[in-house]
């Protein structure tokens, strides 16, 4: 039993208003299965609910969630794979027509790249923190050694998003897909402090502005 009831008394809240208003809905989902409009890779980070910023309901997303919102490139061979499973199967199976890589500021993954990872406490998140060593490169060239921490950081929140949907182009599936104009992929940056989205605009190769 959890020692903080509140989990709990919200799901009896849950069950008696949401679900009951909602009821005709979340049946359905569950007779006709889901139809989600995209699939959304973002952070595990528990301050960013995919849900909540998108104000979209249940069955509109598949979301898939890991520390930092990246994405392995694809290996065929990997004994395990989580986050490769999730895209096969959003896009294979679920058919979506759209990805969101989603990543946002004052990220700890991000902020772990620059921090000492060496604990054997942390072996896996040493290994997985590798696949936004990409983007820290590229930031720290960028901005030069004597570069401010937090525009550091902001920058390399930004293109670890850009790098990320480089390596979801290695899967086979997605490129043919992205590439006969079935899925489009959207590089999305979310700002915890105002709520507001920017998105990556590969034409330019700069993030603007959601706008609402």
């Amino acid at each position: 039993m959890l020692k903080d009831s509140t989990l709990l008394e919200g799901n009896a809240v849950f069950k008696n208003s949401y679900f009951k208003e909602h009821a005709k809905e979340l049946v359905d989902l569950v007779k006709n299965g889901q139809h989600p409009k995209a699939l959304f890779i973002g952070c595990a980070d528990s301050r960013v609910v995919p849900n909540l910023i998108t104000d979209s309901g249940p069955g509109d997303l598949f979301v898939l969630r890991n520390v930092g919102n990246f994405v392995a490139p694809y290996k065929p061979d990997a004994e395990f794979h989580a986050t490769a499973s999730g895209i096969e199967y959003a896009v294979s199976a679920l058919k979506v027509s759209n990805i969101i890589i989603c990543g946002h500021t004052h990220c700890g993954a991000i902020n772990s790249l620059y921090e000492d990872m060496s604990a054997p406490a942390m072996v896996h998140t040493k290994k997985w923190l590798s696949l936004g060593e990409k983007a820290k490169t590229m930031a720290s060239q960028s901005l030069g050694k004597d570069a401010d921490k937090e525009e550091l950081l902001r920058l390399t929140e930004r293109l670890s998003i850009v790098t990320q949907i480089e390596n979801l182009l290695t899967y086979p599936s997605v490129k043919e897909k992205v590439d006969s104009g079935e899925i489009n992929i959207h590089g999305w940056y979310y700002d915890m402090e105002d709520g507001s989205i920017e998105y990556y605009d590969p034409e330019d190769t700069t993030f603007k502005t959601l706008q609402g």
